[in-house]
């Protein structure tokens, strides 16, 4: 049966919702090009640009997180898809102008990592300063970190590297700041249902009415195996334990843990899936630093959700409390 969807034509979903998005918050982005999300407000003279770039269909994230402590630009690609190398190297062009420089955050998939390898050798050749950091924390990638995809991870690297920046951090500074979080942390996901591509209909993948796979790809991609669905609780520790061992989480230490949901999960569960992870990290004597609960980034109506935890330090601590001012995170 095809998902009932509230759209118009497929060709203009990613237009529409861009502009969508600049109407709806029209003091914090604006689109300065077709499908580059910017800053509404006028450029700070000297500091560290942070960019992204990805697939739209995965609402808020990436461009959802534009604006003041955050992102500075996103570039949109179309529905499940990278966008083009050319498009980046504009971005990177118009942050840079002046002579300022720029730090781009990409998750580690395969379009993705191909446009901004692309658009950095450009725009490297043309003389930009700017550097680049790949988030790949979702641990069932396998043992090999570099192998690993990126999922809800970009969210504190843009959140400590945002506030770096914000703070008049050098480029190298944010980068460090950057690639330590990214060190420190780990993802995996959880999927009991399938989302369907918004241009065509189509399911992305099929799971039985009383299965859960633990290790899901950010567009469904196969995990580490399929099991019986399990209960909240359940769930909870077997996810939370796999993250501490991969990250060697011992007692004592300070932790961010946040969970996102994947589009059809409602708050209520995701809320009594934090209620475990927080009991078991207090048994575990595991401080709970930092959280955050909700909707980062999605794929349209895939049921079930993220789960992250990083070691925080107090610097990290810092950042993450630093103010934002984006259209999905605020920090006041």
């Amino acid at each position: 049966m095809r998902m009932k969807k509230f759209i118009n034509d497929p060709k203009n979903l990613v237009a529409e919702l861009l502009e969508g998005m600049v109407l709806a918050f029209p003091d914090k982005v604006q689109l300065t090009s077709r499908n580059i999300l910017a800053r509404a407000m006028p450029k700070e003279k000297g500091k560290v640009r942070l960019l992204t770039l990805g697939g739209s269909g995965h609402e808020p994230g990436l461009s959802g997180f534009v604006g003041k402590g955050m992102l500075d630009a996103s570039v949109a690609g179309d529905i499940f898809a990278a966008p083009g190398a050319p498009r980046c190297l504009e971005a990177i062009r118009s942050a840079c102008a002046g002579g300022e420089s720029a730090l781009l955050v990409v998750l580690n998939h395969a379009g993705d990592v191909l446009s901004g390898n692309l658009a950095m050798e450009m725009a490297l050749r043309e003389g930009h300063k700017i550097e680049m950091i790949l988030t790949h924390e979702d641990l069932a990638g396998g043992p090999n970190p570099e192998d690993r995809r990126g999922l809800v991870g970009f969210l504190p690297v843009y959140k400590v590297a945002g506030a770096a920046a914000e703070q008049g951090a050098s480029l190298a500074a944010c980068l460090e700041i950057a690639l330590r979080m990214e060190r420190n942390m780990r993802s995996l996901a959880v999927a009991v249902n399938t989302a369907t591509h918004p241009s065509t209909g189509q399911p992305i993948f099929e799971l039985g009415d009383d299965e859960m796979e633990i290790g899901m790809g950010q567009h469904g991609e196969a995990g580490t195996g399929r099991m019986q669905l399990k209960s909240a609780d359940e769930t909870a520790e077997i996810m939370l334990n796999m993250l501490l061992e991969d990250l060697n989480i011992k007692s004592g230490e300070e932790i961010l843990v946040l969970i996102n949901g994947a589009g059809a999960t409602t708050l209520m569960e995701m809320l009594i899936v934090f209620r475990r992870v927080a009991q078991l990290l207090t048994s575990k004597k595991i401080k709970l630093a930092r959280s955050a609960v909700g909707e980062f980034i999605t794929t349209q109506e895939q049921a079930g959700f993220q789960m992250l935890i990083a070691r925080m330090d107090p610097e990290l601590i810092k950042l993450w409390d630093a103010p934002a001012d984006t259209p999905f995170f605020v920090k006041q």
